[in-house]
């Protein structure tokens, strides 16, 4: 099974409008959706009328654009941008003195997004992945039981051991108590046919994951190529819900 998921729902008209644009012509089969963002309530009415299968993308690190941000949201979420930011390692640390702000954070979040579609996520990512920084998983905010996306999959040679060891360390604590697919890739990192092919070959076998961002012009125009359609014609297109 191979689930096309398009991030960033919300962000933006033109993320939401390129998203549902996919959807419409079964291009992709889920997205995750942004809240508190200057589309976030309009991408939810059109969200919830297309039917599509909608996951909860949880922010830490892109300021609130949304007309009406909580005051205390938006103090704890600056301080916690600003952790974030510091250094490229920063999710592997554990912040003690943040504790009580990635909670709030995460809960307030989480909350608009169950005023906005009415129903639980039906998977639960992160913007710029960060749903895997070490506060979030060493607290246990994503609720157990909940669909989830897993690290990056490479093979050998693709990424250091140490780098291959950390993702699968991840991967095998998120499993414990979450569901994950088998396999999750970036569409902008396999455009190449061969690539694409060795996607399609997997998501024969097993439960793959491509995420997609329909907001950037080039992976838009690549959804909606005949290439494109060509290539998702031997695989089982589903959501998360099928997982």
């Amino acid at each position: 099974m191979l689930i096309i998921n398009a991030d960033d729902l919300g962000r933006s008209p033109a993320a939401t409008d390129n998203t549902l644009a996919c959807h419409a012509h079964h291009r992709l089969s889920s997205t995750s959706a942004m809240v508190y963002m200057v589309d976030s309530e309009r991408g939810a009415e059109r969200a919830l009328a297309s039917g599509i299968d909608v996951g909860f993308h949880l922010n830490l690190s892109e300021s609130f654009t949304g007309p009406a941000v909580p005051s205390r949201l938006r103090e704890s979420h600056e301080r916690i941008r600003r952790f974030l930011k510091s250094s490229k390692y920063a999710l592997l640390l554990f912040h003690p003195f943040l504790r009580a702000q990635f909670r709030e954070v995460f809960h307030i979040q989480h909350e608009e997004f169950l005023r906005l579609y009415r129903r639980p996520p039906s998977h639960l990512d992160g913007h710029q992945h960060l749903h895997l920084s070490s506060n979030v998983l060493l607290e246990g905010l994503l609720p157990p039981g909940t669909k989830v996306r897993r690290s990056f999959s490479f093979q050998a040679g693709e990424k250091s051991l140490v780098n291959r060891w950390y993702r699968g360390a991840v991967d095998r604590r998120l499993a414990r108590q979450h569901q994950l697919t088998d396999h999750f890739f970036a569409l902008s990192q396999n455009m190449r046919p061969d690539r694409l092919t060795r996607i399609m070959t997997l998501a024969q076998s097993s439960n793959v994951e491509l995420m997609t961002h329909p907001e950037i012009p080039v992976e838009h125009a690549y959804l909606m190529s005949d290439e494109f359609q060509r290539a998702l014609s031997p695989v089982r297109l589903a959501g998360y819900d099928a997982l």
